[in-house]
């Protein structure tokens, strides 16, 4: 039998894999179970017969898992990576592309060649079979980890009619993208069934395979046959039937059939940026949303090691904190996965991938812990010690717990007067109560080493003659203490005693502390001067810090205007509407109840200024309870639900900060925040994953889901000349050009529901997930800031590197009588657009990675303590040398332009 297509003869090549979600419907272990059953038989089955190749679904993941269960198969499963049977890698996990850091996917792939190599050879294909979407950057990203091919499924656009394609990143880097047309990665997952009489369906269905895919090879060249399916093992009697079937067919890996294609990009059709059409594919754009608690741990757990814990251990550690944070990075990958912090699983699922992400930001957190901790023993008891982890000098707000009995002082190390204002004053009697003499002994048993009431002992007194035990605690002594000193004052104690437990007076303030680029800053506790003056002010119901006002209007929402003159309406409006959708696509009733008026605003004061001042607007609504699914509507049953929306300005941020909570006691609906724009908007930008992508206000359709647009953002979003600094990845729509939405939350029941007014097929078995209901406390933090131009500029991106990145502060415990350290920076990476991503130790050396987020050429200027730079690419393979002079060494970089340099310290 002869094979057509098309374009004539059509060599088949085969695929075997199998698709793994490593957790999904079912928890981790509960799938491990059916991995290691499966790849038990893959291996036999490999090295019974020669024939066999298998592609080992593009992650490494799953060979970790297996061989964590099966230790004593690792050489026998390295032998066939090693003969080019076996295809691993070149990802440590299929991961979701806008859930998670730019810096994420580079770990991600990091380890993932790493750990293939070390079985003996990576596949070097950049296999992305069932991410919902791809972002921009993912081209240069393969490119200079040296892939030079892609290969993917969804979010290909309908103008793509041939099976490969020029994916261009932001920056011009363009890479041979493979297109799995007619099924995706499962195209020929039915190929070879058969009936049970024994008769083959393999003649007509191989016929009718080159068909359908022979119009995606107008040049002709062997069609990609992808036999396997999600879980699934092939055929163990697969060889037998390929070799006896008489036609032009072949068994090979993945890397097999691209090891016979050009990486050219001549000739092919050229796509530029993300990939997120509903045309060939659903993208399932509710995993933005759902379960937005993951996204807000995903978040905070790569801020804090990305940011915090790798710098600060980089620049400011003598000691090796390594092996933690190879752990927390390990654990950041694990969740990036598309099944995990997509929030698309079971429950159970849901509960680990959560836990998971505490424990990456226990670890970095630890490490930060850590390294403050060596540096804090160099500063005096009652100080404090401050970290910029912005490669730029910052000036920023701080809140420090210190000592002082009446108006606060603050100063540096060489005795600049740092502004302070007092934020809470701690009460000084935590205890005074009368007990009998017989209590004592149990009473003193509340000391614990030397620590009473979370305070530290650093004086006592016993009175017989008034019958007064005084313990007088502060937050850290440097002097001895014995309880059995007290014990002895009070033998033979008779009558009633009078117990004080007297704190050292003590205030939280904010201060405004300037810190060098990555560097540290002490200050200390000083007489107080004059009262801070400061241009922050809060009278009524306006917030003012002369770069921003800010006035709650009638029904809670807020006018925002610049000292230019910009004026934005209608900021903060919570609305509330339903969803019958799943964990995969948000689907309003037919008849849909909008809740977006209060029924009440009440407008509290918290802080008046100098230095920060904030009001907490504090909203009441009637939201239906739940969704009626037969009625395709809203419940007619209510729950009060009450909205409070802190609303904060700082002395020089140019943004309003808000932080909107509530409990959520209804089901099947989505709550957001909406902010209206100051003008007509054509287009969104939203930062994330490398880049800031310009998005229309409509997104392509034309398979069997509806093409809403909802989008992701990471660092920001911006429309109309306002936009919004962002804690966490978050979903957001343009409203008919004139309005920005961004979900809160978006409470659904199931994991997908077998009908869904959004998608036409099924995404998942139809699981109950009443987790995903998001009951309970929520909140979500934002800053929102107007902008002149028709983009956002610099101004933009060095706000939401300061919004998102917080200075860091540790309590000094040296010696009171130790000098205060000054102030020392670290490392300055500067230009225009140019953004740190990364910093490291890494084989010896320092390494930072930035990125040029820029629409223009520019120069990032690095400046330190080095003497030697070098250009690597994200393998760390050597490039070309940087000239270094005092410290100082320059760059130039493409629009969009991802660098990375290793320096070392003399």
């Amino acid at each position: 039998m002869r094979v057509e297509g098309r374009t004539g003869d059509s060599q088949i090549v085969v695929v075997p894999h199998t698709h793994w979600d490593r957790e999904w419907y079912l928890p981790f272990q509960r799938f491990r179970l059916r991995l290691v059953s499966l790849l038990d038989g893959v291996i036999e089955g490999m090295e019974a017969d020669p024939r066999w190749h298998f592609t080992l679904d593009g992650q490494m993941a799953a060979v970790d898992d297996y061989l964590e269960i099966r230790p004593e198969r690792r050489e026998r499963l390295a032998a066939l990576v090693r003969e080019g049977r076996l295809a691993v890698g070149p990802w440590q996990i299929l991961h979701d592309e806008f859930l998670c850091s730019g810096e994420n996917i580079v770990r991600n792939l990091e380890l993932g060649l790493r750990r293939a190599e070390e079985l003996g050879a990576a596949m070097m294909v950049g296999y992305l079979p069932d991410q919902f979407g791809h972002c921009a950057q993912t081209p240069q990203i393969l490119k200079l980890a040296g892939i030079e091919h892609a290969c993917v499924w969804r979010g290909v656009p309908d103008r793509v009619r041939t099976r490969a394609f020029a994916w261009e990143a932001p920056d011009g880097t363009a890479i041979r993208t493979q297109y799995l047309p007619e099924g995706g990665y499962g195209n020929a997952a039915s190929m070879f069934e058969e009936f049970e009489d024994g008769a083959s369906l393999l003649p007509g269905r191989v016929a009718g395979f080159a068909e359908a895919m022979g119009r995606w090879y107008p040049a002709g060249g062997p069609l990609l046959a992808m036999y396997g399916a999600d879980h699934t093992a092939p055929a163990p009697d697969l060889a037998d039937r390929v070799a006896s079937a008489g036609l032009p067919m072949r068994l090979d890996t993945l890397a097999g059939y691209f090891a016979g294609e050009t990486p050219s990009v001549d000739g092919l059709p050229h796509v530029r940026g993300e990939l997120r059409s509903h045309a060939r594919a659903n993208i399932l754009p509710g995993v933005l949303s759902a379960r937005v608690r993951l996204k807000q741990l995903m978040g905070r757990a790569e801020r804090l090691v990305e940011r915090y814990a790798e710098p600060l251990t980089a620049l400011w550690y003598t000691g090796d904190a390594q092996r933690f944070l190879d752990l927390a990075w390990r654990r950041l990958i694990e969740v990036s996965c598309h099944d995990s912090v997509t929030g698309c699983g079971s429950d159970e699922t849901a509960e680990q991938v959560a836990a998971r992400m505490a424990e990456a930001e226990q670890l970095g957190r630890a490490v930060c812990d850590l390294v403050t901790a060596e540096r804090a023993a160099t500063v005096p008891l009652g100080s404090h010690l401050v970290f910029n982890p912005t490669p730029a000098p910052r000036t920023g707000l701080v809140t420090l717990d210190i000592p002082c009995e009446g108006e606060p002082g603050l100063e540096t190390g060489d005795g600049r007067p740092v502004p302070v204002q007092t934020l809470d004053v701690a009460p000084t009697v935590l205890d005074d109560a009368v007990h009998p003499a017989s209590e004592l002994p149990i009473l003193l048993e509340r000391v614990y080493g030397r620590v009473l009431f979370g305070q530290e002992i650093r004086d006592w007194t016993v009175s017989r003659e008034d019958r007064t035990l005084t313990f007088h605690v502060t937050s850290r002594a440097d002097v001895r203490f014995d309880i059995g000193e007290v014990r002895d004052a009070l033998r033979d104690a008779d009558g009633d005693w009078r117990v004080r437990i007297l704190a050292d007076p003590r205030r939280t303030v904010a201060a405004l502390v300037d810190v060098p680029a990555l560097g540290l800053t002490a200050v200390r506790p000083a007489a107080p001067g004059d009262a801070a003056e400061g241009p922050v002010r809060a009278e009524g119901n306006v917030l003012d810090n002369g770069l921003l006002r800010a006035e709650v209007r009638e029904d809670g929402t807020l006018q925002l205007r610049t000292p230019s003159g910009h004026v934005v309406e209608g900021v903060g409006r919570v609305v509330d509407g339903g969803d019958l959708g799943d964990s995969y696509n948000h689907a309003p009733p037919s008849e849909d109840r909008i809740v977006g008026d209060p029924l009440a605003v009440d407008v509290r004061p918290v802080w008046d200024g100098p230095l920060v001042a904030a009001l907490d607007i504090v909203r009441s609504y009637r939201w239906p309870a739940s969704g009626d699914l037969t009625r395709d509507a809203r419940s007619d049953a209510e729950e009060d639900v009450t909205v409070t929306t802190r609303a904060e300005l700082r002395a020089g941020e140019p943004f309003l900060r808000l932080r909107v909570a509530f409990d959520n006691r209804c089901d099947d609906h989505r709550v957001r925040l909406h902010m209206s724009l100051p003008r007509q908007a054509g287009s969104s930008f939203a930062e994330g994953q490398f880049a800031i992508v310009e998005r229309g206000p409509s997104a392509e359709g034309g398979f069997g889901e509806r093409p809403v647009p909802t989008f992701p953002a990471s660092g920001f979003v911006a429309a109309g000349g306002l936009a919004v600094l962002l804690e966490h990845v978050t979903e957001y729509e343009v409203l008919g050009g004139r309005e920005l939405a961004l979900t809160l939350l978006r409470s659904i029941g199931y994991l997908s529901r077998d009908r869904n007014a959004y998608r036409d097929q099924p995404a998942g078995p139809q699981l109950p997930t009443p987790q995903a209901q998001c009951r309970g406390e929520r909140a979500v933090g934002f800053a929102i800031m107007p902008y002149s131009g028709a983009a956002p500029g610099t101004d933009v991106l060095q706000a939401a590197e300061a919004y998102r990145h917080d200075l860091l502060t540790a309590a000094g415990y040296g010696r009171a009588a130790t000098p205060l350290p000054a102030s020392r920076e670290g490392l300055s990476i500067t230009g225009d657009g140019v953004a740190m991503t990364s910093l490291r130790l890494r084989d010896g050396w320092t390494e930072t990675r930035m990125v040029a987020q820029s629409a223009r050429p520019t120069t990032a200027v690095l400046r330190g303590d080095f003497t030697e730079a070098t250009r690597v690419d994200l393998r760390g393979r050597p490039g070309i040398p940087l000239d270094v002079h005092d410290g100082t060494t320059t760059l130039a970089l493409r629009p969009w332009e991802i660098a990375t340099v290793r320096f070392r310290t003399p």
